[in-house]
């Protein structure tokens, strides 16, 4: 049987620290352009570099916010260690959500995790908040902030 509390006693010597960072991925105009499409979000931003360089402030299209935030589970399996045996994880959703600075077509971004807390959640679970930062390359400003949950099931 799993010692819940031992599990978080272990993962509280974590709290406050960088846990990783993941490799640079570029988002490119054609990943752009299938999830417009498989979002139903046709945005001129997002899918006409023409018009968008034209009508914005912009010098290309702009990447969805959802689509750069997708990425998050690409970045959390460059950084977290598989899931122990016995035991599963779920995305728990998030607590805060920015959107900083928009992502241009052919920008690279990757992902830095900082856990910032982590509690007992019901019998056999342990609830992890990461500070995720989906940062750009080459700017000071990130992509996105979010506090992103995880909960760890232990059987």
């Amino acid at each position: 049987m799993i010692d819940i509390d031992e599990k978080i006693i272990v993962i509280k010597d974590m709290l406050g620290k960088d846990i990783g960072v993941s490799e640079w991925i570029k988002v490119d105009q054609v990943s752009i352009d299938k999830f417009a499409e498989l979002t139903k979000d046709p945005n001129f931003i997002h899918i006409d570099p023409v018009r968008t360089k034209a009508e914005t402030p912009f010098s290309g299209t702009i990447a969805h916010g959802f689509f750069v935030l997708s990425y998050a589970v690409k970045f959390s399996l460059d950084v977290f260690k598989k899931a122990e045996k016995n035991s599963y994880n779920l995305n728990y959703g998030f607590n805060k959500l920015r959107f900083v600075s928009p992502v241009l077509s052919g920008s690279e971004i990757r992902g830095r995790f900082k856990l910032s807390k982590v509690s007992k959640k019901g019998a056999n679970g342990v609830l992890k908040v990461y500070d995720l930062t989906i940062e750009i390359k080459g700017s000071e400003k990130p992509a996105v902030f979010a506090e992103w949950l995880t909960l760890t099931i232990y059987n």
